[in-house]
């Protein structure tokens, strides 16, 4: 495998993969909160409620109270993403990374290109 995902060392990888899923299932849960409720039976409801309910909790001191329930996901998840666009190529020693270049992103989108971009 030359450039691409190879480019990162693998703490790099496994650090924004975890903070990409964090922020994808938080948008996911802010998604999903937009046709059914909280406390819904639907599996996918229950499992985003359970995993992100925690995170949730730790961003409530610096959540504003004036955001409506529904959009507090979203709100979260946005630190996430200034983590992984700022926080990320500072560590690498990057002055700026670049659009569209987070790795778990990347390989998705590959991924997406591999089996219907041809």
């Amino acid at each position: 495998m030359t450039g691409g995902i190879a480019a990162f060392p693998w703490w790099v990888l496994l650090v924004d993969y975890a903070l990409g899923m964090i922020m994808w299932t938080l948008i996911g849960r802010f998604g999903m909160n937009l046709f059914l409720p909280l406390n819904s039976e639907f599996f996918f409801m229950k499992i985003f409620v359970r995993l992100t309910d925690p995170i949730l909790k730790v961003f409530r001191p610096v959540t504003p109270g004036f955001l409506f329930e529904p959009m507090i996901p979203l709100f979260v998840a946005w630190f996430f993403f200034l983590l992984r666009f700022y926080a990320m190529p500072l560590l690498l020693g990057y002055s700026v990374m670049g659009m569209l270049s987070f790795p778990l992103e990347s390989e998705i989108a590959a991924g997406l290109y591999a089996i219907f971009g041809r």
